[in-house]
């Protein structure tokens, strides 16, 4: 990694700035743009995220949106409406009220004097999301995008619910939003209103999970903001990027085949961080991949970089399982598009113990999966740095479920795309979940997750009706599991594993299930890549920065993963400790500090006694505020409800200024 301090364009940093929007709130905003933009103006790109941006996305938005500034660009990062440093509340995900802010705020940026006129918008997660959403509203002024570590589809393939499964993650991340969004502005930017600030956001908290778990179908409020509904309204052009250790892969190749306009998709061994982090890596010149992607689409200055292959992925070399890696081997491939006509499908029939090409007809295979069937998969979503929440070996687990078995291979190949299971079967009762995975297990017997793929059986004809199974009666059910790319060597073996349950990841069915379907009339679809001849793999220039902001370690961050087992009852905890420590930010003498503990229980034979415990710890010291705020959230069930409970404490110094508990029993409609 290289820091760079000197640019084409010297750069000035703009901080605050207030922006209204068309109802009298003013929103918060960092500005970067080149010091000579007033005689030379350039176009803008816009960031609007929750996360705080001087003391929470400071340590990455540094490293990026300076650099940016100094190749001739002004970079805005806006905290959203009722979080960081502007007016307002925050109520909800991606609201109506939130695209119109975006819309003023483009609006905004392409009337100011040092501005072009032109417009783009960025962003990862939450900042992908809005932008996608942003662009299909067509704002005038935006001209493109860049969307990371994000969905198309706010139902199927986020942190809520998975193939009509709920995530545990769901409650998770409404817990570090309780925590995030209860915390105040900054002292040092709003003066003494900073009090009656946070007493509106404090007045105004709630647990979302209450409400997305009243939403258990894709209804209308997931289908809004979600853009895969009408790829059509997305004109702009549109570069979308990911990782595959991330959860939101998916998206990119789903993008690139429902667009119609511009677009590329990038893929690479990343979690949910910025390619130029690369974590895992290898890293990449990220941010000078970008330039060239504004330059053309903003300046009009034909870069070189739409002649290149539509689809870049990385195809990860075998590896061992690790908590963490620094690094993925594997090396660059390049598509024209997706679906690409580099993929063919490679269908292997589930056979007893066996995958093979050919159907070996014969007995019956039976699913019963114990509820604690997972302790080495991981957590859902990796989110890099130094957490170590990767997949361990799977060796335990795929003895606890139905495992199936390619030869050892002769020859290496390379997977890239959504493997299919489709099959027939039966079930003994009325909800049941199905999960497969892909392994990759060595000649020594190390399995290493691949990929993997849900299905709530309920939902097997779609998630706006489910339809619950009947008892004795055949169903068929078609599970495609998360996009990858992935080589496989001579020697190693290929792995498919179902099994009724992924707890702690999905909550599990109410009932234990027991599937059975005859051997031989499952099938398994490889995506298969065939190597182009003469193909080289596709460069990128290496990781380049701004100068990082300067911190100081007041105390270290830890992580910790503690699996306890009671022998005698047979149950199982999980506790997940991610610690990020106290960091101290000089140059603008603030304080941060954040701690999250999520605890996962559930004993054996009993899918009822599945709970969750997340919560949150949060502060930080500016100026005359010393504040933190505390999150709890706690969720169990009964054979048809969810109850959720939970609080949420503030305090200032030593003092609590404020508490509120809620609680409440949701139906599970068919989860």
């Amino acid at each position: 990694m290289s820091v760079v301090d000197r640019f084409p364009r010297a750069v000035t940093c703009l901080d605050p700035v207030f922006i209204p929007m068309r109802d009298g709130v003013r929103l918060a905003v960092t500005l970067w743009l080149p010091a000579d933009a007033g005689e030379n103006p350039v176009p803008a790109i816009l960031e609007l995220i929750p996360y705080r941006r001087r003391d929470g996305t400071v340590f990455r938005d540094a490293k990026m949106h300076p650099y940016v500034a100094g190749h001739g660009f002004a970079c805005c990062r806006v905290d959203i409406r009722g979080s960081g440093d502007s007016e307002g509340v925050l109520t909800d995900e991606y609201t109506e009220l939130e695209f119109d802010d975006a819309e003023d705020i483009i609006a905004w940026l392409a009337a100011q004097p040092w501005s072009s006129g032109a417009v783009g918008m960025t962003g990862i997660s939450w900042g992908g999301f809005n932008a996608l959403q942003v662009a299909a509203r067509q704002p005038p002024a935006l001209k493109a995008i860049i969307a990371l570590c994000c969905s198309d589809d706010r139902y199927a393939d986020d942190v809520h619910y998975a193939g009509g499964c709920l995530l545990t993650e769901d409650a998770m991340w409404s817990s570090f939003m309780l925590a995030l969004g209860a915390l105040p502005p900054d002292p040092q930017i709003v003066g003494e209103r900073w009090r009656a600030m946070w007493r509106e956001r404090l007045e105004a908290s709630t647990c979302w999970s209450e409400r997305w778990l009243q939403h258990p179908r894709r209804d209308d409020y997931w289908r809004r903001g979600s853009v895969c509904e009408d790829f059509s309204r997305i004109r702009v052009p549109v570069y979308a990027i990911s990782g595959w250790d991330d959860t939101y892969s998916n998206a990119v190749p789903r993008l690139l085949e429902g667009l119609s306009g511009p677009r590329k998709g990038l893929v690479g061994p990343w979690t949910h961080a910025y390619p130029f982090l690369g974590a895992p890596g290898p890293g990449i010149g990220y941010l000078q991949e970008a330039i060239r992607w504004w330059r053309h689409w903003l300046c009009g200055v034909d870069t070189g970089i739409m002649d290149e292959p539509a689809y870049t992925a990385w195809i990860t070399e075998p590896h061992a399982p690790a908590p963490f890696y620094p690094e993925h081997p594997g090396r660059w491939v390049a598509e024209p598009g997706w679906p690409s006509p580099n993929i063919a499908a490679q269908v292997l029939r589930l056979n007893a113990g066996a995958l093979a090409p050919d159907a070996r007809p014969g007995g019956e295979l039976v699913i019963a999966s114990p509820v604690t069937t997972t302790q080495a998969f991981g957590r859902y979503g990796g989110y890099g740095g130094t957490v170590p929440d990767m997949a361990l070996d799977q060796r335990r687990d795929d003895g606890l479920g139905l495992s199936f078995d390619t030869e050892p291979l002769d020859a290496s190949f390379d997977m890239l795309g959504a493997p299919v299971v489709e099959l027939r079967g039966r079930c003994n009762v009325a909800l049941a979940q199905l999960v497969a995975k892909i392994c990759d297990v060595a000649p020594d017997g190390t399995s290493t997750l691949v990929t993997w793929g849900c299905l709530n059986l309920a939902h097997r004809a779609g998630s706006a009706e489910p339809q619950a199974l009947t008892q004795g009666e055949d169903f068929t059910a078609r599970i495609a599991l998360n996009h990858v790319g992935r080589r496989f060597a001579p020697t190693h073996r290929l792995r498919l594993v179902l099994s009724t349950g992924l707890w702690p990841i999905l909550w599990p069915s109410p009932e234990p299930p027991v599937i059975r379907l005859a051997a031989g009339s499952a099938t398994l679809s490889l995506p298969v890549r065939t190597p182009v001849p003469g193909e080289v793999s596709p460069a990128f220039p290496p990781v380049e920065i701004s100068p990082p902001v300067e911190t100081v370690e007041i105390v270290p961050e830890q992580h910790r993963r503690e699996m306890a087992i009671n022998v005698g009852s047979g149950r199982e905890t999980l506790v997940l400790t991610s610690d990020f420590g106290r960091v101290g930010l000089p140059d603008r003498q603030i304080v941060t500090a954040a701690r999250a503990v999520d605890r996962m229980e559930i004993a054996g034979g009993d899918p009822l006694s599945a709970a969750l415990e997340t919560g949150w710890e949060m502060g930080f010291v500016s100026g005359e505020a010393d504040v933190e705020t505390r999150s709890r959230v706690r969720l169990t069930c009964d054979a048809t409800r969810f109850h959720l409970s939970w609080q949420l404490t503030a305090r200032e110094g030593r003092e609590t200024v404020f508490e509120r508990t809620g609680e409440r029993w949701i139906a599970r409609d068919h989860g």
